[in-house]
């Protein structure tokens, strides 16, 4: 089995059994971002539009209302049989669900008039690839909204994100920073057309039982958050329970 496999293989066992927790999850199902995506999403009014890692499918819920077609993609079966049961019963008969990995995307070039991701990008091995196939996908005229946690351009604020990031889940990836985002987007073969960055709230129980932390890494990730420096913790907005609130980005990006 090769690397590539090997990880996508994780994220299906990691997020199989949480998905329905996922499509209930507050800081999942709303959001300053979603009323963005769904402005774009009113403005583009697209014909087709896709969902790329589409989790419990909260983004391709917002896009469908002013859509003729979304497609919810995601490795994991079991988010995509939640997606599905959402959608059904929101009344969203023009939603339909797609297994495909973000590197290797089963659609036909220039397929569509929106190209979205929201909180997925972070498991993602090939970010490279990834946005290649957006590009590939995406009409010349269409839209691409990705929107994801951002790494802290600090060294050290970033290693302590990502290690309880890793710690709480082992299918995490990388959060990556602003500047990280701006070159593989525009590397891909897009312009960067505008960038929010906001903050969004992890209340801490919740963000770990969401996951099914094993309580031996819970431990590992208190620790880390307890003992940080005061750096860390003034950008992390660390409070007494350790909720904390990291910076979340909508960019939104027009192909070249």
């Amino acid at each position: 089995m090769t690397a590539q496999a090997n990880h996508d293989q994780q994220v299906t066992q990691q997020f199989d059994p949480v998905a329905s927790a996922y499509l209930t999850s507050a800081v999942h199902a709303q959001g300053e971002d979603l009323q963005c995506l769904a402005g774009v999403a009113q403005q583009q009014k697209p014909a087709q539009a896709l969902d790329i890692g589409c989790g419990a499918g909260h983004a391709a819920f917002t896009i469908a209302p002013f859509a003729g077609h979304v497609i919810a993609s995601d490795i994991t079966p079991g988010m995509l049989a939640t997606v599905a049961e959402a959608a059904a019963a929101r009344g969203f008969s023009n939603l339909t669900t797609q297994q495909a990995a973000s590197q290797s995307l089963p659609f036909a070039d220039a397929q569509f008039d929106l190209v979205c991701s929201r909180y997925s990008a972070h498991h993602w091995s090939d970010i490279p690839a990834a946005m290649r196939e957006a590009r590939r996908v995406i009409k010349a005229d269409g839209q691409f909204v990705m929107m994801d946690i951002l790494g802290p351009a600090s060294p050290v604020c970033d290693t302590h994100l990502q290690a309880i990031e890793l710690l709480r889940d082992p299918s995490h990836v990388r959060d990556l920073s602003e500047a990280e985002w701006r070159a593989a987007v525009t590397a891909a073969g897009f312009e960067v057309i505008g960038l929010r960055v906001r903050r969004v709230r992890l209340e801490f129980a919740s963000w770990i039982a969401r996951m099914r932390t094993p309580e031996v890494y819970v431990n590992a990730i208190r620790t880390l958050l307890q003992g940080a420096s005061p750096e860390v913790k003034a950008y992390l907005q660390l409070e007494d329970d350790l909720s904390f609130s990291p910076e979340s980005m909508v960019l939104l990006a027009r192909p070249v």
